[in-house]
């Protein structure tokens, strides 16, 4: 069984954000960073070489493979920074709703910038999908 690529590592996180080029993606990823932390209670480390994550929870499907994903995440990619809400979206349309120019796939919701989207209702998004995930057993 292939092994999951994406780990913890011992890189900078600080080192991550700061090395990103686009002055306004530097400034909304430490910003999520901080919505992160504040909705997890745990300082970020970096998962492979782009994503930074927060806590932590193991998983094992019926086909027996299994792994550790970060509990909530992001990753400044080029077209849009990449939010993985590892609950996917059932449950949280009337926040979409809300929210503001957004794209979600199944476990991430790209935001181009975040003076697109409402911050609060951004933190209130990432901190119930924390809380359902620990609920759940994480």
């Amino acid at each position: 069984m292939a092994e999951l690529k994406t780990k913890p590592t011992k890189a900078s996180v600080n080192a991550f954000l700061s090395d990103i080029e686009d002055d306004q993606q530097r400034k909304d990823a430490k910003a999520i960073a901080k919505m992160m932390k504040a909705a997890t209670g745990v300082a970020p480390k970096m998962w492979g070489t782009s994503i930074v994550g927060f806590g932590s929870y193991s998983y094992k499907y019926a086909s027996g493979h299994e792994g550790e994903w970060p509990l909530t995440g992001f990753s400044p990619r080029k077209q849009n920074l990449s939010l993985y809400i590892m609950t996917g979206f059932n449950g949280y349309k009337p926040l979409l709703k809300k929210l503001g120019k957004h794209k979600t796939g199944k476990a991430c919701l790209y935001i181009k910038r975040l003076d697109d989207v409402d911050r609060d209702v951004l933190q209130e998004l990432i901190t119930k999908s924390v809380e359902h995930k620990a609920r759940a057993g994480a």
